[in-house]
Parts: C-alpha cells; sequence; structure tokens
C-alpha cells in the first residue's frame, strides 16, 4: 500500500522501531504458540532502541523488517503473519504419475506445486522426436499437449493452488497449455496464481536450455509480460534464476550478481514495453540456491533484498514498495548432495533449509536424500518434505522477523557480498554501451527514463546490452568455469572437507532402493501422442500455427494465437519447431 505524503511525514518523524510496531499493529498475525520450547515469551522483533538506533547513523542499511531497504525481510511479522510455501519440486514419467505424486505432497501438506520437466519438454521437443529417444521420463514429467496439462492437474483445483512452473526454453506455449488446462477446469485464468521461470538469460549463462537466439527470446518474454500484466494480475510471469547459475559452479556473489543483473535486464524489457514499473515489477520473483555454507547463505539473501530495492528505486523509479520487493523461492543445492553415503544429504539439506528460513525465504524446495542417483522414491521425497515441517514447527525460527539481523558476523557479511555484486555489475555494466558504472546511479536512472517506451534498435539499456555481449563472449561462463575449477582444487587437495568423500569415508550403511523410470513410459507416451494427432481437427491445427507465425512477423502480442494453438492439440514440439523454422536456432560459439 502506498502511503500518503502526510503518512510518510508522520513516519519519518518516527524512530525505526515506532515505525516497525506501527506497521505490525496494523498487519494480520497468525494464531500460534510463539513462545520457545520452555514456554517463554519471545518478541516478535529484536533491534537497538530509539536512542542507540539514533547514535548509529549506518543503521538503516540493516533496518527493520518490512520497512526499506528491506534487509531483514519484506514483512514487518516475518512468518508469525505467514510463513513461507512449502513448494516441493516434482516430476517424472508420465502426467498420471506424477499427478499422483502431486496429490500426496498436498494431501501430506505441501502448500504449493512445482513441475519438473522432462529434456525433450524443456528442449521444446515431442516425446516422439528422434531427439527425444531415451530421455522422455526420466527428469521430470513429458508433456506433449494441453492433454497432458489436463492429467497433470486432475482433481487439483488450479484456481486454489499456486503453481511452479520451472521451464525456460519453450515456457511461452507450456504456460499457454497450463492456461487451457485451467479454461477445461472451468476455471478463470485471471484468477491464476503462481511462477513461470521463463528465464532466457540464465540458460546462455550456465544451464544451456535455449531454442532460439537471446533476441526472439526476448521477444517471447516482453508478450508474456504484457499478457500476464493486462490478464492474470497475481500470476508471475517471470522467476529470475541464481539456482542454475550456482550449480554450474558460481560462487555465492557470483549467483547472486549474475541474478539481480539479469533481473534488471528483465525491468529493461518490460519499461521498453512502455509498461509501468510499478505495475509489472511486482511480478517478478527470484529463485536462489541455498548451499551448505550457512551464514553466507543467509548474508546473500539479505543483500539481494537490499540491492534489489535501491535498484529499483533509484535506476528504474519504482515507487511503489510491492515494486521494490525482492520475493523468492529457494531450492537447497542439489550440486551439494554425495551418491557416497547419501543418508548423509538429509543433514545438508536440513542445514541449507534453515538457511534459506533465516535469510527470509518465501517458499522452499527441499531436495530428497537419493536425487544425486536418481529421482525421489515417494519415501524420500517425504523425508525430504517433512525437513520442511520440522523446522517450521518445532524449532522456533518462526517466532521472531530476522532472528540474526544484527550479528556482527551476519552484517559484516552480508555488507562484504553486496559490495561484490556491485563489483560485477561493474564489470557487465562496463560491457554494455552505457559507458556507465554501478555507483553512477543517478545517470543510469537518467539513461532509462530516456529510454522508456523505446524498444528499437537505438534504445541503451545499461545491462541489457552488458549482459547480451557478456553472453556473445562467454564471460558468464569463463568467470563460472574458473569459479568452480578453484573449488575443485580445493577439494582435491583437502582445504575444503566433503563428508564421505574426501574425509570421513568409513560407513556401514547399504545400498539405496532407488525409483526407475521404466521404458514402456516413453513407449506409451508416443502411442498415446499418435492417437491425439489422429484425433484432432488437422486444419485447424494447422490454420492456428500458420497465424501465430503470421503473428510473430508483426508487433502483435503473440500469447493469443499461441492459445488458440495449444486449444487445436497442436504439440509443443509443432510449436516450438515453428518458430525454430521462422527464427532459426541458436548455437553457442566454440571459445578455447
Amino acid at each position: 500500500m502506498t502511503m500518503t505524503e502526510p503518512q510518510q511525514t508522520q513516519q519519518q518523524a518516527m524512530s525505526g522501531r515506532e515505525r516497525w510496531q506501527q506497521r505490525f499493529d496494523n498487519s494480520r498475525v497468525r494464531q500460534a504458540d510463539f513462545t520457545t520450547l520452555s514456554g517463554m515469551e519471545v518478541d516478535p522483533v529484536y533491534g537497538p532502541t530509539p536512542e542507540q538506533e539514533a547514535a548509529d547513523p549506518d543503521f538503516e542499511r540493516i533496518g527493520w523488517p518490512g520497512e526499506f531497504p528491506f534487509t531483514r525481510g519484506l514483512y514487518p511479522t516475518g512468518y508469525r503473519g505467514r510463513t513461507w510455501t512449502i513448494r516441493q519440486f516434482a516430476g517424472f514419467g508420465n502426467a498420471k504419475q506424477t499427478n499422483e505424486r502431486y496429490k500426496m505432497i498436498l494431501g501430506r501438506g505441501g502448500g504449493g506445486l512445482s513441475v519438473a520437466f522432462d529434456m525433450p519438454t524443456l528442449m521444446g521437443r515431442d516425446s516422439d522426436d528422434a531427439m527425444s529417444l531415451g530421455e522422455v521420463g526420466h527428469c521430470g514429467v513429458a508433456i506433449d499437449s494441453a492433454n497432458d496439462m489436463d492429467i497433470l492437474f486432475s482433481d487439483i483445483p488450479l484456481g486454489d493452488v499456486t503453481t511452479s512452473m520451472t521451464i525456460s526454453g519453450p515456457a511461452v506455449p507450456v504456460f499457454c497449455m497450463y492456461l487451457v488446462a485451467a479454461e477445461r477446469q472451468g476455471v478463470d485464468p485471471g484468477v491464476l496464481n503462481g511462477t513461470l521461470q521463463t528465464d532466457i538469460f540464465k540458460e546462455y549463462i550456465a544451464q544451456k536450455e535455449w531454442l532460439f537466439s537471446p533476441e526472439p527470446h526476448l521477444r517471447l518474454i516482453g508478450d508474456l509480460m504484457e499478457y500476464c500484466n493486462a490478464e492474470i494480475p497475481a500470476y508471475k510471469p517471470l522467476s529470475v534464476s541464481g539456482y542454475h547459475i550456482r550449480e554450474a559452479g558460481a560462487t555465492a556473489a557470483q549467483e547472486l550478481a549474475f541474478t539481480l543483473a539479469d533481473g534488471f535486464g528483465y525491468v529493461e524489457l518490460g519499461l521498453s514495453r512502455g509498461l509501468d514499473v510499478n505495475s509489472f515489477a511486482p511480478g517478478l520473483s527470484f529463485f536462489f540456491d541455498s548451499h551448505v555454507d550457512f551464514f553466507e547463505e543467509i548474508a546473500k539473501f539479505r543483500a539481494a533484498r537490499r540491492i534489489w530495492a535501491k535498484w529499483l528505486r533509484d535506476v528504474y523509479g519504482a515507487t511503489s514498495e510491492k515494486a521494490q520487493w525482492l520475493r523468492f523461492h529457494t531450492q537447497t543445492a542439489g550440486v551439494s548432495l554425495t551418491a557416497q553415503q547419501p543418508l548423509n544429504n538429509v543433514v545438508r539439506t536440513a542445514t541449507e533449509a534453515l538457511a534459506a528460513v533465516l535469510g527470509g525465504t518465501n517458499s522452499l524446495h527441499t531436495n530428497a536424500l537419493d536425487e544425486t542417483l536418481a529421482l525421489p522414491t515417494e519415501q524420500s521425497a517425504e523425508v525430504a518434505l517433512r525437513t520442511q515441517q520440522v523446522i517450521m514447527e518445532e524449532t522456533g525460527v518462526v517466532n521472531v522477523a530476522d532472528p540474526l539481523g544484527g550479528s556482527w558476523y551476519v552484517e559484516a557479511l552480508t555488507d562484504k557480498i553486496e559490495a561484490e555484486a556491485e563489483r560485477i555489475f561493474d564489470s557487465i555494466l562496463r560491457m554494455g554501451t552505457s559507458g556507465l558504472g554501478s555507483a553512477d546511479k543517478e545517470a543510469l536512472a537518467e539513461v532509462v527514463r530516456a529510454n522508456a517506451g523505446n524498444k528499437g534498435d537505438d534504445a541503451v539499456w545499461p545491462m541489457t546490452s552488458g549482459i547480451l555481449r557478456g553472453i556473445e563472449e562467454g564471460w558468464f561462463s569463463s568467470e563460472i568455469a574458473d569459479a568452480a575449477f578453484q573449488h575443485q582444487i580445493a577439494l582435491e587437495k583437502g582445504d575444503k572437507k566433503v563428508v564421505g568423500v574426501n574425509c570421513h569415508t568409513d560407513s556401514v550403511a547399504n545400498e539405496l532402493e532407488i525409483l526407475r523410470v521404466s521404458h514402456e513410459v516413453e513407449k506409451e507416451q508416443v502411442r498415446e501422442l499418435d492417437t491425439r494427432r489422429a484425433a484432432r481437427n488437422e486444419d485447424i491445427a494447422a490454420d492456428a500455427l500458420a497465424r501465430m507465425v503470421e503473428v510473430s512477423r508483426t508487433k502483435e502480442n503473440m500469447i493469443p494465437a499461441m492459445l488458440d494453438a495449444v486449444r487445436a492439440e497442436c504439440t509443443l514440439g509443432e510449436i516450438c519447431n515453428a518458430l525454430r523454422d521462422e527464427w532459426g536456432i541458436y548455437r553457442e560459439p566454440a571459445r578455447f
């Protein structure tokens, strides 16, 4: 809620604690026991007295929960108002099998769904494509058409359940299938709530799951932002992902800086479409890795909120608090899991999950102990779910907002990570066309204002131009590779320890039973796809595809035409191949 000028003046005259108290009193608090295990009463927040705060001119960089720059969290209540959403990432085999897993997760206390897709789907290919052979259903669920999406969410009311979908290259057509599935359930798509990843920058930087060159992808993402801003206001069309950057070997500061830079690029994309930053920025969310270095991760999350708020206000002109908020989902670090002594992964995951919670995550996925070997079994998925529930219900971490705020170590580490991120922003900006640095925020803001509404070739978008050049020259990949190499050297020398791998290697544990996806899943999926193609009206499907391609050659928004293609049961591969034929494919240049 935006305050009036008299309200702002009144708030500014208050001490920080008084401002926090006023916000807290006006917020909804859950009915729950907020005492320690021994029954001791605890305050909802801790911080300096008004006299101590007044004597510390630097305290504003820390601030109070629910107050700019949001170092200590977005809400004055912390988790007393609302706990994080338990959103377990799941998908394997076909849509029917994954639907059963979703019902298990929701039935045992999960608060939202997060869809994992198989590799053919992630690459925009049908299950019967020659390049899909042997991969169908193996790292996620196979989705070929809207009919699969119907089955995936069968008996799960999409109007009531928030759904995250982790896919970027073919994200827009998959999103259209999700909308059509909602229509077929009788749900008004305008009320849907959830998140689509859609983050194509990180694909070129780390994960490598793209379809086209960056520009056509950005065109689709811009269309999606416009469509959701106008038609589905609660839905978040972009989840800017640092997770895959970290999993590729980046440091915590690199993960933070590369991810936020990508986010600034998408803000510039929205502004280029003439959208109001106060309207579309709340639809941007983030997705971070929570690694095993406990305090470094907490500091990273706190620095992320602070940096985002400052840049959105000072460079991109956001005036509403919601537009300055950095809301993020966290997943525990898959790369920290070990095949050796896999039961130790439960401890690693619990530690990483606790760091995410103490860092103020808005939703959380905990990895299963066997994910380094295969897709999770139902039992290991339940243990991962219960890990979150033990943290939420038993540890008392939900009682106090930002309980580590004011810690000398945590605050110093937060400042250090923020400074390193700003240094990396400088490197990205220097590769761009503005000639400005991270410290030149007023000048950057002038450039942004001058180009708002201009999506032509003459537009100067400082962060976007730096990102695109960094992708083209392989700078991001090189930086990540160097960091990963240094970490590997430290492991091999024994300077960094991994229990069960390079120390404490003796074990009495037996081998785990793991989930195996039968080849019959692929054969059945291909048979079903043939049946669907035979049952549809080929003329309507062909006309819808042709119309979508025609729209791609204009300035018209492509989402309505793509929705029509999906309603005609055009497959994901058909839609993506039609656009590949129009836009070409992208191959990363060889580098040595």
